[in-house]
């Protein structure tokens, strides 16, 4: 098999395992009693963002060839994941909720074992390219954005699949049996989880290159935070968090915000309503089109341009979802909101560590990734989802199964939020754009 096609079939696993969840966890957790707790179940892929890669990255660097470590890792969360599916099957089978503990702590296992597989999987992708002669600049984008399709697949999947009294088909109208109310989401992660664990044992061999020895700080990146000291970088990273704060927040509740119209008589039978999954994955359709305008936009406007405007991007993400409604015509304020994700999105994770990647020396450079990584998918987005799950608390509240209450409230309590970021960062950061110097 082309060696391209079966690195796009490793992306498109890697993510497709998590878009089986990822956005509609939330409304299962609702149902079982454990809507409380989505803040911290988000929150939790943010703590163990902070260390696992890392401890990971060093077992890849020194110990086992980074495919098999994918392989290992995958293992291990797709064990756990069917544990959480098997966990929900016998707790509805006995009519009883599942132990939250438990449950819990399954969870951790997986995220733990699974948030690192992003990066191995990129270093594995970029190894074998280099290892055949391959340009990975060029080679590597149309291979990813294959893991963006398989996350929009999983999204449609759970979206549409339903199991009923034993009979499974796949529908858009109103079925609880659908997998994105219920346990089979877990099920479908799990299993595509351990198909890409024994995918990445046919992989080509990655050979441990041998390094030079280097302190404990610099192995696990703390020899980054001297970046602090520049104002123009701590300044950087500081917002990098504040706006990493937006990062999970409509992936926690977005679904279920948009599932809980259900509730009213009138708008039960929307497709809004009953298709929330499918519906947010018009961001990440957004998120793989957009990718393609960040290197003209940081050419002609620079860095500080394109932070503004995923910054405001961010503002009208929010502001759409509690200014819209599941009906026409509110509805397309729903479709902008997830449009305007893959600028919010992309303009600032990508560009961002392009704007590191550059400003940066090379003997800091990757530990200065896992620095912007550190702040923004680990404490930013950690932070993020407890404080928004503090504010949904206090307008909002289960109710049959459904998240409702003042929505809209606290949908432009989070766009005035990032209003005031954007404001603070076009006045404090400063940065003059050379065009000259971003060209080739």
């Amino acid at each position: 098999m082309n060696l391209k096609v079966r690195l796009i079939i490793m992306n498109f696993l890697e993510f497709a395992v998590w878009g089986a969840y990822l956005t509609c966890m939330g409304n299962y957790l609702g149902r079982v009693g454990m809507g409380h707790e989505i803040p911290w179940f988000y929150a939790i892929q943010g703590f163990v963002s902070i260390f696992m890669p890392t401890l990971l990255g060093i077992v890849g660097d020194k110990w086992i060839q980074p495919q098999r470590l994918l392989g290992l890792c995958h293992l291990i969360a797709g064990a756990t994941m069917l544990s959480l599916f098997y966990m929900g099957h016998q707790a509805a089978m006995n009519g009883v909720m599942p132990d939250k503990a438990s449950f819990i702590a399954l969870y951790t296992i997986s995220v733990a074992f699974y948030m690192p597989t992003l990066a191995l999987s990129n270093t594995t992708a970029f190894t074998i390219l280099k290892d055949n002669s391959m340009d990975t600049v060029k080679a590597f984008p149309p291979i990813r954005v294959f893991g963006t399709i398989g996350f929009i697949a999983t999204m449609w999947f759970v979206n549409c699949a339903f199991i009923n009294d034993g009979s499974f088909g796949f529908t858009l109208g109103d079925n609880a049996g659908k997998f994105q109310y219920t346990y089979y989401q877990f099920f479908v992660s799990g299993i595509l989880s351990i198909v890409l664990s024994l995918y990445c044992f046919t992989l080509p061999q990655c050979k441990l290159v041998k390094k030079e020895a280097t302190s404990l700080s610099e192995t696990l990146g703390l020899n980054a935070f001297k970046l602090f000291k520049s104002k123009k970088m701590a300044l950087f990273f500081i917002f990098s968090m504040l706006l990493g704060m937006s990062l999970q927040v409509t992936n926690g509740f977005a679904t279920p915000f948009l599932t809980h119209f259900k509730s009213d008589p009138n708008l039960t039978h929307t497709f809004a309503a009953n298709n929330a999954t499918m519906l947010i994955s018009l961001s990440q359709i957004a998120e793989a089109f957009c990718i393609l305008l960040i290197p003209f936009f940081l050419r002609k406007y620079g860095i500080k341009i394109v932070m503004l405007i995923a910054m405001f991007a961010w503002v009208l993400r929010f502001a759409f979802f509690g200014l819209g409604g599941p009906a026409m015509p509110g509805v397309l304020l729903f479709v902008l909101s997830c449009l305007v994700y893959g600028v919010a999105f992309d303009f600032f994770n990508v560009s961002g560590a392009m704007f590191v990647d550059n400003e940066c020396d090379p003997n800091v450079k990757a530990s200065a990734q896992g620095l912007f990584m550190l702040m923004t998918n680990g404490l930013g987005a950690t932070i993020g989802m407890l404080v928004a799950g503090k504010v949904i608390s206090t307008f909002c509240h289960w109710d049959n199964g459904f998240l409702v209450g003042d929505w809209r409230s606290a949908w432009l309590i989070f766009a005035a939020f990032s209003l005031v970021v954007a404001l603070a960062f076009m006045i404090l950061f400063k940065y003059k754009h050379n065009p000259e110097e971003t060209k080739n």
